[in-house]
């Protein structure tokens, strides 16, 4: 079968719902190639093209026979089908931050961060075995490598002596129509019973290193005195049973609402309403959430950990991870609020499909595409 781009791109990891951010960054990024004037096809699960209709209006999508749920299988498929089908392409471009066994040159690999070198103990032993054993492996292999962030450019240089110059920087894009697709705020408070007290969204899966138990306590002990009124929403992650447990006090749960997993119309319209946005996180490689509460116009605290001061700049609120500093949140945001809505406004506009697009397909470019 001819191939109707020159580029390859292997997102048979890519299971639709399961990866996360990782996902949608570089669903986004191909949105934004193919406005670039760039066509690529895509290797994928198969079901994906379902689930990412869009993408087919620039690109090629090839399913692969199952649904790569499966590890082993899944790398199984990669060293034979994928390289099999990859054959005479200018690029591969592998999008999980690992090359296959088998693997065709020259190879764009994106790193979306190095997480599991910082904090292992956040870490299945057998994922952190895989990683330890294949990454450093990968990153050295491979002829260009995107990173999302200046951060995450340093760490790959610093843990696997990679070439800076072998590094590009593609930072994610933010939907411009995000605004568009936002639930009304009367019809959100009433749903979810939230009442009519002001409140701070945190949108993230409870994996250890966001810190909800921080900004659960930090609810509970300081914005509860003030009426501010802390809303959780994301998947289930490895601390979800703590934060469960945290809420089964009924004096917690009263200034603390976790509403799992919701529509990304309901998360959009719960951004949109809220005081602000708090993200303290200990470790990102981007922190796309910073970016869409700016996009829809609302403040953004966030900590001052891995890439986020560099996200977020000086159109936000970066403090450390001290429980008397996010006290004064809703203060904080509160005699700046006019100021931080303007500046992320601004701040937003270095960061749409288009320019992450741009971004990517200069490096596809590079190569040779």
């Amino acid at each position: 079968m001819a191939m109707r781009g020159r580029v390859a791109v292997n997102l048979t990891w890519c299971i639709p719902g399961v990866v996360g951010g990782s996902e949608e960054y570089l669903c986004r990024q191909l949105l934004g190639v193919g406005e670039a004037g760039l066509s690529t096809t895509v290797f994928a699960p198969r079901g994906f093209a379902r689930v990412h209709p869009e993408l087919l209006e620039h690109h090629e999508i090839i399913e692969a026979r199952h649904s790569c749920t499966s590890r082993p299988r899944r790398m199984l498929t990669e060293s034979t089908w994928l390289h099999r089908r990859t054959r005479g392409t200018s690029v591969v471009h592998h999008g999980g931050g690992t090359l296959p066994v088998l693997y065709r040159k020259p190879t764009l690999l994106t790193i979306h961060d190095l997480q599991y070198l910082q904090f292992p103990q956040y870490f299945p032993r057998r994922r952190l075995t895989y990683l330890r054993a294949v990454m450093p492996r990968s990153a050295l292999a491979a002829d260009l490598i995107a990173v999302p962030t200046e951060f995450v450019k340093r760490t790959v240089v610093d843990a696997f002596g990679v070439p800076d110059q072998r590094i590009e920087v593609v930072p994610h894009g933010v939907d411009d129509s995000l605004a568009q697709d936002v639930a009304p705020e009367a019809e959100l408070r009433a749903r979810f019973g939230l009442g009519p007290e002001p409140i701070v969204v945190m949108p993230a899966a409870t994996h250890p290193h966001k810190g909800h138990l921080f900004l659960i306590d930090v609810a509970d002990r300081h914005w509860s005195h003030q009426g501010v009124r802390l809303v959780l929403m994301g998947g289930p992650g490895a601390s979800e049973s703590a934060v469960r447990q945290r809420l089964d006090d009924e004096r917690v749960a009263r200034w603390v609402t976790h509403l799992g997993r919701v529509s990304d119309r309901d998360r959009n319209g719960l951004i949109a309403m809220a005081t602000a946005l708090a993200f303290p996180s200990e470790y990102e490689g981007f922190g796309a959430p910073v970016i869409e509460a700016m996009r829809l116009g609302v403040p953004v605290v966030s900590s001052d950990r891995a890439c986020l001061p560099e996200v977020v700049g000086d159109a936000g609120v970066v403090l450390s991870l001290q429980e008397d500093l996010w006290a004064a949140v809703p203060d904080l945001v509160a005699a700046r609020r006019d100021e931080l809505i303007a500046s992320g406004r601004r701040r937003v506009e270095a960061f749409t499909i288009r320019a992450s697009g741009e971004a990517l397909a200069r490096a596809y470019r590079r190569l040779g595409a």
